[in-house]
């Protein structure tokens, strides 16, 4: 999953991008309202994460912008302002939550994960495909009931497939979703997470539910129970 945080606080911004990276949530930062509309209208984020107060443009109008040119990524306002009159304009303006100053970072992640499962039949934080259930609220999988320890990336990388069981993922949309602008690493770094996740899970008795398109992709299909 990844995530635009247009904040102008930085120290707010980099304690929430450590705290969701730690939750397995790719994080870039934008500090006003102008590079928040250009950044929110390149149609990449899973999910934008807003401060109400920024230079050049606050929150209303960046989520008034973005709505108005149709752009239907989740947003979760964050405002020091608690009336409910403010609460109301906010999602008026196309928000989709709002959270009040101060928060507990569990929330934040919380929220936003929840916002990120709204085209889904089932909403709850349990996603399963056969044997395998990845519970994105205690942050841990499970194979034939068995925790598999995962790195925040493997996390990442496996709630996205399990978000999109049967679409065929390209190399581009797992890099782009699962980690930042700040990406480092070789050109096979998607490869290589594939493989780590596919020796756990086999270890696990879950069989190798990655199907690879060569030239294209990979698929992740429910392995046999």
């Amino acid at each position: 999953m990844r995530v635009l945080l247009v904040e102008d606080d930085r120290r707010l911004a980099w304690s929430l991008r450590r705290g969701l990276e730690g939750a397995g949530i790719a994080v870039d930062i934008v500090q006003d309202g102008d590079e928040g509309v250009a950044a929110g209208l390149t149609g990449s984020y899973d999910a934008v994460v807003l401060d109400v107060t920024l230079p050049k443009r606050d929150g209303l109008a960046v989520s008034r912008s973005l709505r108005k040119q149709r752009v239907q990524t989740p947003i979760l306002m964050l405002t020091a302002r608690d009336s409910i009159d403010d609460r109301v304009l906010g999602l008026e303006a196309g928000a989709d939550d709002y959270l009040v100053k101060p928060f507990a970072l569990r929330e934040v992640v919380a929220r936003i994960r929840a916002l990120t499962r709204r085209h889904l039949p089932d909403r709850t934080a349990v996603l399963a495909a056969g044997p395998v259930v990845l519970d994105t609220g205690a942050h841990e999988l499970r194979v034939n009931e068995q925790t598999v320890a995962l790195t925040a990336k493997e996390f990442a990388i496996i709630e996205y497939f399990l978000l999109n069981q049967g679409r065929l993922l390209t190399r581009d949309q797992i890099l782009e979703h699962v980690w930042n602008y700040d990406l480092e690493g070789g050109d096979n770094l998607v490869e290589v997470y594939i493989g780590r996740l596919r020796r756990k899970l086999i270890k696990a008795g879950a069989g190798d539910p990655f199907v690879t398109v060569r030239g294209a992709g990979y698929r992740f299909s429910s392995p046999a129970k």
